[in-house]
């Protein structure tokens, strides 16, 4: 059974920093995109960063770019999402997504709320 847990969330000062991780189990990671995304409240859920399948490749919403970071570890099935310079706009749900041609597989979401 496939299963995205994420963590790292919590409440930051604008300006500050926070680092997201997904843990995969329940399938073959290395297979899969995997990607990012928030929804804040009364906002469709967006797309803020994604990465290939080895890692090669990532991309970012333009409102991120430049402050957030998508990496992954294929020995660990494990994603990041390295987040800087944090905003209050940035204050949302984050959801952990792997998706192939035949599967798409979302994570129960970590809460992100930047307020001073």
């Amino acid at each position: 059974q496939a299963q995205l847990v994420e963590s790292g969330g919590g409440l930051v000062q604008p300006g500050g920093s926070l680092r997201l991780s997904c843990a995969a189990s329940g399938f073959t990671f290395s297979r899969y995109t995997m990607s990012w995304y928030r929804q804040a409240p009364g906002k469709e859920r967006e797309l803020v960063a994604a990465i290939s399948r080895t890692g090669g490749s990532t991309n970012y919403a333009d409102s991120v770019k430049g402050r957030f970071t998508i990496s992954r570890d294929n020995a660990k099935n494990t994603v990041y999402l390295q987040m800087n310079s944090l905003k209050p706009e940035d204050t949302a749900v984050y959801y952990c997504n792997a998706r192939d041609s035949s599967a798409n597989y979302w994570g129960q979401g970590t809460q992100v709320t930047v307020s001073s």
